[in-house]
Order: structure tokens, then sequence, then C-alpha cells
């Protein structure tokens, strides 16, 4: 492992902007200084006018394996994710077969070990079956738990009444949720067919999966915590109606309620449909641009805790059928910094929020093991941007195995340079070093 002199940084981390040098040895920050150029590196990086930030931590993406791989991989999304300065992520049970056993679980790990480029961790999935395999989960070596209480493939989708009380009254691990009320929307499907028949198109969609039944569903789930004092994170908010169901009168660490926002319900809305299609059809849906601004001010005033991606890639073939057919999801791994940036560069946001939405709240709120953070003694996951190095999203530079992205043609204004998972120079100024691989995240308790 070779050791890494980073110099002349603007480091964003912990609400600060300092000019410093980082040294990153054993695959750990040894020292942050001033000036550490006497340091003896094997590589130095000359960062003038470059931001060094913590690595993105995503917590929640789709890579599909195993057995949806002619979608994607974990080899293939972890690449895309570190050439866009995700450094760790946190990946669902939806595969097939669905990650629903401790052994299931543990041989997606396996497959991590040897093929990803980025730190890993994998959620235990749940069905209205499995609660003896549930209560086996490691919180110490295992992210959490995955609900689905919207709809989902197989049989993971949880409505049975007593199963979801007796999970959230007894979860080792923290519980993250996919919140849709099923029956409303299937309820309200019906009712388009009939009136729509073949004329049925992804404009419909955020009226069939509808504000409703996002927050049916969502306050059932914060119900089930208050009463039973669970820890309880609900993914990718896309109402602003939710939003009455979180607080931020707690610092993150004394909160038991959490929430994410997703890249996808901060910059797109239902206009976009006419021009996207099927290519922004995600569940929950997209949804007004009056949701779509309230997620966004609840990410400023910390209502919204995290920012993630919910990459979840669909081939081209299968994005270009019918709106009824074509599956929900989209990838987004290698985009999301650089979208934020967009957004810092718009005066929406400061870079010290990015981070802090992005790296640290994600670190503290699952409780992950020294990263997350530029701190001396933790693991180096570091990316470096270039603020002002404008490039086009297109065929050529997509690094999904999909080989789409809902950004074609997006030009953004910041690039990742360079990074740095594990203290291991993995992407360096558009060239992937593949030869090492990511660490399992481990949590404290």
């Amino acid at each position: 492992m070779k050791s890494i002199l980073i110099i002349n940084a603007k480091v964003v981390n912990e609400n600060t902007i300092q000019e410093l040098d980082v040294f990153v040895k054993n695959g750990r920050i040894e020292k942050i200084g001033k000036d550490l150029s006497s340091v003896n590196a094997d590589k130095i990086i000359d960062a003038t006018n470059q931001y060094l930030l913590p690595g993105a931590i995503d917590d929640q993406v789709h890579f599909r394996e195993p057995g949806l791989t002619h979608k994607a991989n974990i080899f293939t999304e972890s690449r895309a994710a570190v050439a866009g300065g995700v450094t760790s992520f946190m990946e669902m049970p939806n595969t097939n077969p669905q990650t629903t056993t401790q052994q299931l679980l543990e041989e997606k790990y396996q497959i991590a070990a040897q093929t990803s480029l980025a730190n890993y961790s994998f959620f235990m999935g749940t069905t209205n079956h499995n609660y003896e395999e549930l209560m086996k989960t490691n919180p110490k070596n295992v992210c959490g738990i995955k609900i689905f209480m919207g709809s989902s493939t197989g049989d993971m989708l949880v409505d049975d009444a007593p199963t979801l009380e007796k999970i959230f009254a007894n979860s080792p691990s923290l519980i993250a949720t996919h919140c849709e009320d099923d029956k409303l929307i299937k309820e309200t499907q019906e009712k388009f067919v009939r009136e729509f028949g073949e004329d049925l198109s992804v404009e419909n969609h955020p009226l069939i999966r509808s504000a409703q039944a996002c927050y049916n569903s969502s306050s059932l789930a914060v119900a089930l915590a208050k009463k039973h004092d669970t820890r309880l994170h609900i993914l990718h908010i896309s109402t602003a109606k939710e939003l009455e169901l979180f607080d931020n009168s707690l610092p993150l660490e004394q909160k038991k309620i959490t929430a994410e926002a997703c890249i996808h319900h901060l910059w797109f809305s239902d206009a976009d449909y006419a021009s996207k299609g099927n290519f922004i059809k995600w569940n929950p849906a997209v949804k007004t641009a009056n949701d779509r601004e309230a997620i966004f001010q609840a990410v400023l005033d910390d209502k919204i805790d995290v920012i993630a991606t919910d990459h979840a890639p669909h081939t081209i073939e299968e994005k270009s059928q019918s709106y009824l057919k074509a599956p929900s999801g989209g990838p987004l791994v290698q985009h999301s910094i650089v979208a934020m940036l967009d957004f810092y560069h718009q005066g929406k946001i400061s870079l010290e929020k990015i981070v802090q939405k992005m790296s640290h709240n994600v670190s503290t709120l699952f409780r992950i093991q020294d990263r997350g953070f530029i701190r001396e003694g933790y693991w180096a996951d570091l990316v470096l941007v270039d603020l002002n190095s404008s490039w086009t999203v297109s065929k050529e530079n997509i690094l999904y195995k999909c080989g789409w992205s809902p950004f074609e043609g997006h030009t953004f204004k910041s690039k990742v340079t360079h990074t740095i998972v594990s203290g291991n120079l993995v992407f360096e100024k558009g060239e992937l070093l593949e030869e090492l691989k990511g660490e399992r995240l481990l949590f404290n308790l």
C-alpha cells in the first residue's frame, strides 16, 4: 500500500474550508497540517486550486448482483461509483435470489470482497416470513434491515401488520424503509387503466404512485418507530407532505427517526416526463416542482438528513418498453457529487452542506467506524474535485453497465479528478486503477 501526500488542497470538512496538506499511510489519514512538504511519501498530489472532500457514502444503491447482472454488477457499478467520488455504498436486497437469509447475505459480501473498488455494506432483506433470519443480523458488520413497505419484487413486500410490529419492536439493527401504500397504488392504477387504456403514459406515474400513497406508508412507519423506539431511516422522500413527519430540533446523534433525499427528487420534476419519459421513472415517483423545492429546503433545514442516489440501473431495452412494462429505477451513482456541485454553482447549497449530507451525516446516522470525515486516524476515503472543469455526459464517458444516464447531454461544471478508497488511489484523472479493492464497512453499536 503506497503512502500518499496531498498538498495545497482546500479541505472541506466539518463545516470549514481550510487550505491543508493531508498525508495518507497504511490506509488511514496519518497527518493533517499546514505544511507537510517534508514528509516522505510514495506519491505526491498537488491539489492547488482543488477541493478535497471526504468520499461520499451512498446509503442506497442497487448493484443487481447476483441474478440480474445483465443490468449491472458489483464490479461495474463500484467502478462508476469511485469515478464519481462515491467511496462507500450500502446495497439493497432485491437481487435474485433476494437477500433474505444470512447465508445469501454473506455470499454478497464475498462477491464484493473480490470485485468492489469501493467500500461496501449490504442490507438484510425482509419478508413476511423470515423473522428468525432477521434477528440473526449482526449490527457490527451489517448496515441495517431493509423493509419494502411499498411494492417490491417476489415476496419482499412486507404488509402483514403483526410481522411489522414484531420487527419494529425487536430489530437488532437500524430499519430502512421504502414507503408507499401498495394497496392504494394498485387501486389507483386499475382506475387509470380503465380510463386511459393504451394511452396510459409515464406522465401518469406520479398520480398513480401518489403523494398520499407515500404519506400513508411513511406515517405508518414513523408511528411504529415511535411506539417501539426503533431506529428508523425512511429512504427517498418524494413529497412535501411527508416532511411533517420529521424533526430538526435534535442533533443527528440523538435522532431515532431520519430521512433521505435522492438526487433525482432534487433535480427533476413531473415537467421532465415529457422529454425524459421512462428514463426518469422511479419508485417513488418524481413529483411536482413544489415537492422538489420542499425536499431541497428540508435538506437545508436538516429535516432530511442525507443525500443518496437509489442507483438502480435497467437496460435501455427494458426502459424503452411501454409505461406499464418499463421497470422503475435509473443509474445515478457516477454523477451524484457533480450534480450536487451544480447546485452549489447555482447558489442553492454550500460545499460544507453537501459534504455534511453525503459523507458526515451518513457516517453518523449509520454509526460507521472511522469513515465519513477527514480526521487523523480515520480511513482515507477522499475525493479531489475541480470546481471549474466542465464536461458533458455522453455514451463515451458513462461507466454504468447499462450504458445510459438521465443526465446524458448535460454539461456539469465540476469534475472529480482523484478518488482514494481506504488509502488506495483508485481513480486519477479519468483512469481507473482496479487492482486494489474496497473494505467491508463496520459499525459502532
